[in-house]
């Protein structure tokens, strides 16, 4: 049986567009009209075989009430931009989840999302195996970020970066549409091992490496710069709210600062076994 999947999009994000348009002319979705959700707000939807597709014209990072809208739905994937500094062409994906109280990008403040380790690295892998139609991308999953943070079905950020040219590149757009396609309604392995992951930096190599070279799975991640948020409560948030379970804490034993006693102290508390990057 293959996850009912609803792919979250908007014209307000110039490569969540490109998207739009690729899966909209090439993927035989087949528009079910536009419709107008319980704020008041429209929006078009779409469908194909398992996978519903959901355009709005507004912020993602805010869309909260999803959900209600598709009571069916078992994952949601947003479709977006990544936007850097270093304009470095870059293909991401992430779960989402605010660690402090500061939630200037969308979500909750101390509330992370369900996530979805398997599908993370279904999609991680497939990707860096499709890269050499896209080469001059990076590949990298992220930690852990910005909202939406309270849907009841897991979340999953795919994007495409990492400034304006390269969220209107339609040949890479179209990569990644395919790949997502692919796995969904294909199905993809289940992870042997689920763990959670604490220290390294916002791009983390190290657990980029084990999600393609092991099989573990990843859910929430958080980064070093995050760690000072990290007590008892939300270790367990992030073990709680993956759909599968989590058997371990996976720590960058070199990446976690000056917050080394106080997390490993936290984390030995665990019955969670722990594994070291």
């Amino acid at each position: 049986m293959k996850d009912h999947c609803v792919l979250v999009t908007s014209t307000h994000d110039l490569a969540s567009t490109t998207m739009i348009r690729y899966l909209v002319s090439n993927a035989e979705f087949a528009s079910e009209g536009k419709r107008r959700g319980a704020d008041g707000e429209s929006y078009r939807s779409l469908r194909h075989k398992n996978i519903q597709l959901h355009v709005i014209s507004g912020n993602l990072l805010t869309l909260e009430n999803i959900n209600d809208l598709y009571p069916l739905a078992d994952v949601f994937i947003f479709l977006s931009k990544h936007r850097s500094d270093s304009s470095i062409p870059t293909l991401t994906c992430h779960f989402t989840g605010n660690f402090s109280a500061d939630n200037s990008y969308g979500g909750n403040p101390r509330q992370i999302a369900i996530s979805y380790p398997s599908l993370q690295k279904a999609y991680l892998k497939a990707i860096t195996a499709a890269r050499q139609n896209v080469s001059k991308y990076e590949v990298i999953i992220e930690a852990t970020h910005h909202g939406p943070t309270s849907l009841n079905k897991p979340v999953l950020f795919v994007e495409l970066g990492s400034s304006e040219k390269q969220w209107a590149d339609e040949n890479t757009a179209a990569v990644i549409c395919d790949t997502l396609l692919h796995i969904l309604e294909n199905g993809f392995e289940r992870c042997e091992k689920v763990g959670i992951a604490l220290g390294g930096t916002h791009y983390p190599r190290k657990f980029n490496k084990l999600l393609l070279e092991s099989n573990f799975g990843l859910a929430a991640v958080a980064s070093k710069h995050n760690l000072k948020a990290i007590d008892d409560a939300m270790l367990n948030q992030m073990i709680e709210k993956s759909i599968e379970k989590v058997t371990h804490i996976v720590l960058d034993s070199k990446g976690l600062g000056s917050e080394k006693d106080r997390i490993l102290k936290i984390v030995e508390k665990t019955p969670l076994e722990l594994y070291r990057v």
